[in-house]
């Protein structure tokens, strides 16, 4: 299977589609989103094996939204039990892309520390401010090279994780696999992507001035315009689903109110 290559223009599309899709169902989408990020929130606040295995389950979690999106497309309701899609089939498979996302963040703060954060960290743990100017630039230059560079390797990390767990799901592609395909898709679509993501921080932005309200529609928004997007550049996904109703589809490409 291989990544269709599309125009730049799709980025708005796939936020229109992913809003058609919000709109059918918006209070039960506002709804799952809250649950997701209480359970999230709760399971992080968890001492020690706390975040580390919220990371582990992200994927599945995503894809129980993911699965909520193929109903809606396919004429279905949506309901609270698409959120446990992830947990009842290919588990295993997407704890294990969880997993390797996690060692995948270590390993990134590990290189960060090792390139330059170890001045900045010592002084930091110390709780003393250091009287050497040198070792002060010193720090702030090698936190910034770290910095840099732990911004440009979690950039590729986000890419190869981007349509992963849709693709362990849908197509039953191996993890490792599933994040090379995902990462090639992104960078074909690099023109795409770029305007679905400026798109996303001015609505982000927007969506912040009105007391943050407008986060209950664009955060919803951002998980549909994800599955909008995964179906487009993945259109031979789709075929082994049943057709969906014709007045509730929308095809790759189309965006439909």
């Amino acid at each position: 299977m291989e990544p269709q290559r599309l125009a730049a223009g799709q980025g708005l599309k796939w936020i229109k589609q992913g809003y058609a899709l919000f709109m059918k169902a918006p209070l039960l989408w506002i709804v799952l989103l809250l649950i997701c990020i209480i359970a999230v929130a709760g399971l992080s606040a968890v001492p020690v094996v706390g975040e580390p295995l919220a990371s582990l389950l992200l994927p599945a979690v995503l894809v129980g939204l993911m699965v909520g999106c193929r109903a809606l497309e396919q004429g279905e309701e949506l309901e609270l039990a698409h959120l446990f899609s992830g947990f009842q089939q290919r588990t295993t498979q997407l704890v294990t892309l969880g997993g390797i996302a996690l060692v995948g963040q270590f390993l990134i703060f590990g290189v960060m520390i090792m390139v330059g954060g170890a001045t900045l960290v010592s002084i930091l743990m110390s709780g003393q401010p250091p009287q050497d100017p040198e070792i002060i630039k010193q720090a702030i230059s090698g936190a910034a090279i770290a910095v840099l560079l732990g911004a440009t390797l979690f950039t590729v990390l986000v890419m190869a994780m981007q349509f992963a767990p849709m693709l362990v799901f849908f197509n039953n592609i191996a993890p490792v696999a599933a994040m090379r395909l995902s990462f090639r898709a992104f960078v074909y679509n690099i023109g795409p992507m770029t305007v679905y993501g400026l798109i996303i921080i001015l609505l982000a932005i927007l969506a912040t001035i009105p007391m943050m309200l407008g986060w209950l529609v664009l955060m919803p928004v951002m998980f549909t315009s994800a599955y909008a997007a995964y179906c487009d550049i993945f259109p031979v996904a789709k075929e082994s689903a049943q057709p969906p109703a014709e007045s509730d589809a929308f095809t790759p490409g189309e965006e439909k109110f």
